[in-house]
This record gives structure tokens, sequence and C-alpha cells, in this order.
């Protein structure tokens, strides 16, 4: 990435501003010798910063980012002396949204662990599948998953919020930590809504590239007030952090999403952006606004598509602050909406930020013309290092393979579903995430999934599943009729079955492989 550009870029969010020349100095200074890690990041946020507010939990705790230094360092010094972590081993984080997940990711860090960040949605047999297969020396959790750990193997350590705060507090005062001898790595779990969850190794970024290549094109700014409500054992929660970290902003964290109480708290903190996954912004529209309403400059979301409708209803509440950015734990980004993008198309994935490379290739590997599907690669300074089973992604020229198909429409990107979603019904491809987006934009209806299901004359067909608002009704026919009004025929779902919620895990994507079960 060319200096010229990341100089603006960082000039333009407030970050090179000269401040005290002492603090400046020793905020570089910890960049140099840690990084770009988390690790790294609140490193420098603490030299440049000490005072200001880091963290503000939903009881009302806060710390600021020198307090928040001083307990991670304590806390990673008592778990190589209790436990025997150092460089190179794993530490499973399973926590929920507060300042106790953070302190333990970036404790592993300080001494060049792995830190694997848990799926709070996993049942207790996908958990103990994952801490054998990722050979966990220790496991960070909430006490409400006391019983869920329970089948883990014997030599996992199992350290509670209780246990962790007396390991800070019992620190024996000792050197000060020093750079480990490696890196250690940030291992994110697929979302796993078709199967056990793997885990995908993230690298640790090697400069101010990546940062600058997501605050280009989303204006956040240097000691912004950030709720993070996307879960951050999540890559966009994670990366959300990641940022907030390097912006020295002040991260506002709830344990579990309530709509009203995500509004109650953006107005409190006066917050003036606020990083979530769609289906949050769907619950944030069932319920009032407040007044006033939240400071807000940024909304940014991602992990899954924007129903239809669903980006112009909320810019049309809370204003043009709309950011819905496209990518996956593999390829970290691919390409970023911004509010004028979603005005003029509501359904759009955006377009490539500074830095990333993207193209639209057949099966052969070769470029699709101008509004034409094919498979979505992308090349950027974050492309994932592999799965920790050693399996990867096809690759090609550089570029990484997102799995989805999309197409590019007047340099704007439109993402058509996951490749292994299409289903062929009759001969003709079609994909569900079309008829999702529109049946989303009829007002009785809450929220959709359409999936492909066995059908013995046509090979697929089309399964649609609706989840109504409250006190209204409607009927399949008239579904059917509104379908194949704007969609060819074989886009028309044969099925629509009516259901009270769909089925979704902890980061919001439905969970096809629940629905196809009544078909058994």
């Amino acid at each position: 990435m060319d200096l010229p550009f990341v100089v603006a870029t960082l000039t333009r969010r407030g970050l090179l501003n000269p401040g005290r020349p002492i603090r400046v100095a020793a905020q570089l200074d910890a960049l140099r010798k840690w990084g770009w890690s988390l690790a790294g990041e609140l490193r420098q946020a603490a030299a440049r910063d000490p005072g200001r507010t880091a963290i503000v939990d939903e009881h009302g705790a806060t710390l600021t980012y020198q307090e928040l230094l001083d307990r991670t360092e304590r806390l990673a010094r008592s778990m190589r002396t209790r436990y025997g972590v150092r460089a190179g081993d794993r530490v499973g984080v399973l926590c929920r949204n507060h300042h106790g997940l953070v302190e333990a990711v970036v404790a592993a860090m300080l001494l060049g662990a792995d830190a694997v960040l848990v799926n709070t949605g996993l049942s207790a047999a996908q958990l103990a599948t994952v801490a054998e297969e990722q050979a966990l020396r220790l496991l960070v959790h909430d006490a409400e998953f006391a019983e869920r750990i329970l089948g883990l193997p014997a030599d996992v350590h199992r350290v509670d919020e209780r246990a962790r705060d007396e390991l800070i507090a019992g620190a024996l005062p000792g050197e000060q930590l020093q750079p480990p001898e490696q890196d250690g790595r940030t291992i994110v779990l697929t979302s796993g809504t078709t199967g056990a969850p793997k885990g995908a190794r993230r690298p640790t970024p090697n400069g101010f590239g990546p940062l600058v290549s997501i605050i280009d094109r989303i204006p956040l700014h240097a000691r912004d007030t950030v709720m993070i409500a996307a879960p951050l054992f999540h890559t966009w929660g994670y990366a959300a952090l990641q940022v907030a970290f390097a912006m020295r902003a002040t991260i506002v964290l709830h344990r579990r999403f309530d709509p009203a109480a995500t509004l109650a708290a953006l107005v409190a903190q006066s917050c003036d952006a606020l990083f979530a996954v769609p289906v949050m912004l769907q619950r944030l529209m069932e319920v009032p606004a407040p007044d006033p309403r939240p400071p807000l400059k940024v909304v940014a979301v991602s992990g899954s598509a924007l129903p239809g409708g669903l980006a112009t209803a909320f810019m049309n509440r809370y204003g043009d602050v709309l950011h819905n950015l496209y990518g996956s734990t593999e390829v970290s980004w691919a390409s970023i909406a911004g509010p004028a993008d979603l005005r003029a198309a509501p359904n759009s994935a955006g377009r490539p930020p500074h830095g990333t490379r993207l193209a639209i290739l057949d099966d052969a590997g070769e470029p699709v013309g101008e509004g034409q599907v094919g498979r979505i690669f992308v090349g950027n300074e974050m492309l994932f290092e592999g799965y920790t089973s050693g399996a990867s992604r096809e690759r090609r020229d550089g570029l990484l393979d997102t799995g989805d198909l999309g197409r590019l429409d007047g340099g704007l990107l439109f993402v058509d579903g996951r490749a292994d979603d299409m289903i062929v019904s009759g001969g003709e491809n079609v994909f569900p995430a079309e008829v999702e987006d529109l049946i989303a934009r009829l007002p009785q209806v809450r929220e959709v999934a359409v999936i492909g299901v066995p059908d013995a004359e046509y090979g697929q067909r089309l399964a649609a599943f609706l989840a109504l608002h409250p006190g209204e009704t409607l009927d399949p026919e008239p579904v059917r009729e509104y379908v194949r009004h704007y969609l060819a025929r074989y886009s028309v779902p044969r099925d629509v079955i009516f259901v009270k919620y769909l089925p979704r895990n902890a980061t919001g994507k439905v969970l096809t492989r629940e629905l196809r079960r009544y078909y058994g």
C-alpha cells in the first residue's frame, strides 16, 4: 500500500495528530517491539492514552487503557507460572462480550500463545471436539458454561471468571514481559452452520495497511466511542476490537444483545459507532427509536447478507450512516458498501477497498463478463493462513476463493449466495438468496430463509421458511404469486412453510441443517 495514501488516511482519521512527543515515542516503540497483534495494539494505546477509558461493561465497570494492560500482564504471568502456558501453546476463550474475554485473548498473545475464540453456541460435544482438535492447554470461560465443558479432555485446565480475577489479583511481581519468541495467532472457529466448526488461523497485520483499508471507507476516528454488539468470538466482532484498539476508542460491551438495552446504551454512552450483524439491525427496527436518537456517525455490519429493504429502512430512521462489509473468516474483507451505495442498490456488497483485488471467475479460472455470475475470489493483506487441520481454500493468481457466487455490475459487487447453496431445478440454476431478498420485502414477514430440498421430478426445488411479525397472517399461495410476478417460474418456492422463528447460531446465521430436518 502506497505511503502517501496511508499517511493521508491516518491524518484524516486523527491518528497522526502529534500529541505529547514522549507519549507518541512510547506508542511507536510499543508497535516496534510488539507488532500489530491485539497485544501490540493494546500496548500502543496504553502508551499514547493511558488514562482514556478502554472498556465500559454493561454493569458500569470501566477500565482505562493502562488498567486493562496491567490486568492482562498480570493474567499472562499467572497463566505462565500456574499452568505453564508458553509460546506455541493454545488457549481457548469461551466468553461473551465483556472485558474478561479481551483480557484472556491479550494475555495469551503476550506469551506468544494462540488464542482460540470459541463460539458460545457450540454444544458440549462440539466443545470437546474443539478442545481435542486444537490441543488446548487452557480454557478461560464464563461461569454460565460450567456444565457444558464437563466433557473436555482431563488435561485441559479450566479458568472461570472468578478464577481469572484471582489469577490477576494474585499475580506475583516479576520481570517485565518481553515480546515472545513467536507471535501468537488468533484462531477463529468457522460458524458451523452445516457441521462441526473448523479452526482458521488469522494472520497478524504487519503494518497500518489493513487498518487503513477499513477506515478509508468506514469513517471511524481516533478516540471515538464504539459499541461492539457483534460477538467478539466472531471474525467481525474481533475485527471491530482490533480497529477500536488501533483508534484508541472507548469500547462499550454487553454480554448479550438486547435491542432496547443497546439503543439505551448508544444514547447513554454517546456512541459514535456501532458494530453489529444484520439480524441485530432487524431487531433494532422492531423497537421504538429512542428520543433523543443515538448520535451515531457509523453503523458497520457484516457476517451475513442484508435482508431486502433493511438498509433503506434503517437509514430512513437513523440517517445515512450504514456501512456493509462483505467478507469471511478466510478472506477478512472483500468489499464495503457505503450509504450512497446502499441507497442506490440496497442489496449491493459495495466495492473493494484500497489494496484489495476482486475477481469473478468461472470454474476454469477465467474472468466472466460484466453482470455474469461466477465464483468470487479475493486478494488482500489479511488472507487467512489455512485451517488448523492443514486444509486450505483454492487460490488463483494470489486470490482466495470465498466459496460464494456473485457478479459485478457498474463496479458494485452483488453476492448471490454460497456456491453450495445454488440448486439446479429442472435444469435451471436457482439462487435461494435472490428469492429470500424478495420475500423479505413483504411487510408481514419478519424473517425468511430459502433452501434447496430434494425433488423427485425436478431434482431439487425451493422451500421457503417464513416467520411473520406478531399479529400478521399470510397464506402460501399469495407468497408464490408474489415471487412469480418478479422472478422466473423456476424461482418460485414450491414449499412455503410458516415457523415461529428461524434457528440461528450466535452470530445470527440461519442454521439451514435445522430447516432441512423438516424433510427427514
